[in-house]
């Protein structure tokens, strides 16, 4: 693990201090993510924003739940980036990653214009944790297989976990 994505992923454990289930959640896209970019074949750089963006894609959720008693997905995207971007910063990520994983964190709820492989990972893992921790219906997975997945190896994670 590259070291400032090591360093990312603690500072994300301790922002998340004393909520297993946030911090579950997050290491858990980050996983399939890695996985999934790496059986893509992505390039060294792209893996290295895509895995920055799984740790940190919903850190918009303290301050929805904060502001607005909330922590729906649109929430989640409007809060998360000015969060994401000072972490980002304050541990030395470059204006590049950090811009990038600000996108991707300001969309990985928005599912219809899906533009890029690191956008793409990052929703099929967000899905594959998120239809298990939410104990989806089968009808829903089906859709969501459907909809959703494009990757190989996503599909076929998703297909083996759901359907």
């Amino acid at each position: 693990m590259h070291e400032k994505i090591h360093t990312l992923m603690t500072e994300m454990i301790r922002y998340y201090s004393k909520d297993p289930k946030r911090i579950q959640h997050f290491t858990k896209v980050y996983t399939f993510a890695v996985l999934i970019g790496e059986s893509e074949n992505m390039n060294e750089d792209d893996l290295f924003v895509l895995s920055a963006a799984a740790l940190v894609h919903d850190i918009g959720i303290k301050n929805a739940e904060k502001k607005f008693n909330s922590c729906s997905g649109k929430l989640q995207e409007q809060e998360g980036p000015p969060e994401a971007e000072k972490l980002l910063k304050s541990l030395g990520f470059s204006d590049t990653v950090t811009e990038r994983v600000s996108c991707l964190v300001a969309h990985h709820h928005t599912y219809d214009n899906i533009d890029a492989l690191d956008y793409q990972i990052l929703v099929e893992a967000d899905f594959i944790v998120n239809m298990y921790e939410d104990n989806c219906t089968k009808e829903a997975c089906e859709t969501a297989c459907r909809k959703i997945f494009k990757t190989s190896l996503g599909t076929e994670i998703f297909k083996t976990m759901f359907l």
